[in-house]
């Protein structure tokens, strides 16, 4: 094949698949390519302050709590629930104003992930409320999501599951040390109805939920919590 042609191939494959996605389906973000300052590109942030970060000469994705307002909602947020969920954004808009505590960043380009891996690197570099690193996921049309998160401050790994404007833990596991001003793994794993999280390589969370999972997934925090995130992969698929 002339090179030419591969050329013309290997363009047309780059803009036809996602950002930070391959063609056998899984994404990896390690949010290097971004501008800092920036939102991440492919990601909508609906609830806190998204932008792209430094920490040292790595760029990451941070949720930058440190002037936190209740109820603080992200530039633009309606054109961005339509681009997600087109004329019947508002169901999604009206539920979400419920959790306002809670920042939310949304991943564009999957919009049903059912089985897999979801894995992050985070790290917690301020908050006295919270340092909260979470990964969102079955995050339906109608405001209703699931999070597995972690937390320096309390050492705690929860599965939470934000319903009908309530946010209200699922399966609460204690002693799981994490420091802040250090990376740390967090990681979902979804078969079916089953969801695992581990943190740092260790299984805490192990819970069957009352559906199969489906939904989108993003990057989830809480209040006044300044986190980097990094190295974003999901990898689609039953295991």
């Amino acid at each position: 094949m002339k090179t030419g042609i591969k050329l013309t191939i290997i363009i047309i494959i780059f803009l036809i698949l996602p950002l930070g996605a391959s063609d056998d389906g899984r994404f990896f973000y390690p949010f290097d390519k971004d501008i800092v300052g920036a939102d991440a590109g492919g990601f909508s942030s609906f609830v806190g302050k998204w932008h792209i970060d430094k920490d040292g000469d790595n760029l990451v994705y941070a949720v930058d709590g440190r002037k936190w307002e209740s109820g603080l909602v992200s530039d633009g947020i309606v054109s961005k629930a339509k681009g997600l969920y087109g004329e019947r954004y508002a169901e999604f808009l009206d539920n979400l104003a419920a959790y306002k505590y809670f920042p939310l960043t949304i991943l564009e380009s999957i919009d049903n992930y059912t089985d897999g891996v979801i894995t992050v690197r985070f790290k917690g570099i301020s908050g006295r409320i919270d340092q909260a690193a979470g990964i969102a996921f079955n995050i339906r049309q109608n405001g209703d999501y699931l999070v597995v998160r972690a937390n320096p401050l309390e050492n705690n790994l929860v599965l939470f599951k934000m319903e009908r404007g309530k946010r209200s833990a699922v399966q609460w596991i204690r002693k799981s040390k994490t420091l802040s001003h250090v990376w740390h793994d967090l990681k979902v794993v979804i078969q079916g109805k089953n969801i695992k999280g581990f943190l740092n390589g260790k299984l805490y969370v192990n819970y069957n939920w009352k559906a199969k999972i489906s939904g989108k997934v993003g990057l989830w925090s809480k209040a006044d919590s300044y986190v980097f995130f990094d190295d974003l992969e999901i990898i689609p698929g039953k295991l």
